[in-house]
């Protein structure tokens, strides 16, 4: 048996959770697994649990995945992906029943902690997605962000502790991670947030994100591809919460075709993409996305080809489009 690492941005939207696994179960997931010493211990010990593990290291998935072979698990799904984007656009409502997050990175410098995942943006969209007594265990060695996971769960309004008090420094039950060895043997204290879901109604923020048809323009163009490619500079545009960067510009050897190295940034995902402009007849040029990466057509690809067409009017006031399907 093999277990496949799954690209979170090419599933469908939502997951189809019960054909992944095979079956209908519980969903578990574990945000963060490292090298999956506890999420593949978790799926060994609840048999009758579908496991989920999140994961952004390639490394890290890869081992895994090589463990969870040899061992002959056939309850977990391995996903390469980040968790904010994982739980939006792949978990419907109230579809995961237990999260783990161990030894979160805590990102110290003050100017990195919007980067920390525990957040109150995080805990609500967490919210959405879990229903009335699923559980959410966090665990940290490190003090401040301690401090700052304790703060925020407490202000929250859709988590309770499962215990009498905010944390524990033992968890005897759990299976202690190859990094918790290190963090005890180095005599730094460990705590254990053990808290669930209460019944107070979430307001969903968080819709599925639409599928749009790929976006293309025709414009209206005196200028060669040549004199657009000379022409070309960076840059960066934000609108509507997305953001677009047109980072370089390369043109084909084998076709009349630039292509422009994209990054595109909305929620839930990010997307690294390639732009093109080809030639078409003597005084038209279409602007669509180049298959490369296998990009998503979601609002913010729709942005970008539109901010595309925009630069080009810049260029020349002769620019215009002509025909377009982008919904902005």
């Amino acid at each position: 048996m093999s277990v496949e690492i799954l690209d979170s941005r090419r599933l469908p939207w939502p997951a189809p959770w019960e054909e992944l696994f095979g079956r209908h179960a519980p969903l578990w997931m574990e945000i963060g697994f490292g090298n999956g010493q506890f999420l593949l211990s978790l799926a060994a010990s609840h048999p009758n649990v579908n496991v989920a593990g999140v994961e952004i290291s390639n490394p890290s998935l890869q081992k895994a995945a090589r463990r969870a072979s040899r061992q002959g698990l056939e309850n977990v799904c391995l996903l390469h992906g980040n968790a904010p984007g994982v739980l939006w656009a792949l978990c419907p409502p109230e579809s995961v029943a237990r999260v783990y997050v161990n030894f979160p990175d805590p990102w110290p410098k003050a100017a990195h902690h919007h980067r920390r995942l525990i957040n109150d943006r995080f805990l609500h969209l967490l919210a959405t997605r879990a229903p009335a007594g699923a559980h959410l265990d966090v665990a940290t060695d490190h003090d401040e962000y301690a401090t700052w996971i304790g703060e925020r769960l407490a202000h929250n309004p859709y988590f309770e502790s499962r215990l009498d008090v905010p944390f524990v420094t033992e968890s005897t039950e759990r299976l202690r991670t190859k990094y918790e060895e290190i963090a005890l043997a180095e005599g730094r204290t460990c705590r254990y947030f053990k808290w669930r879901r209460n019944d107070a109604p979430a307001a969903d923020a968080f819709p599925l994100p639409p599928e749009l048809p790929m976006p293309h323009i025709i414009m209206h163009s005196p200028l060669s591809l040549q004199e657009l490619k000379e022409r070309f500079r960076p840059g960066s545009w934000v609108e509507d919460g997305e953001a677009v960067r047109l980072i370089s510009l390369f043109e084909s050897v084998e076709h009349e075709m630039l292509l422009i190295d994209t990054y595109v940034e909305e929620e839930p995902i990010s997307q690294r993409v390639g732009l093109t402009i080809r030639r078409r007849g003597e005084e038209e040029v279409l602007l669509n996305v180049h298959e490369l990466g296998f990009p998503r057509p979601t609002p913010g690809l729709h942005r970008a080809v539109h901010v595309l067409s925009r630069w080009l009017e810049d260029v020349h006031p002769e620019m215009r489009v002509i025909k377009s399907n982008v919904r902005v």
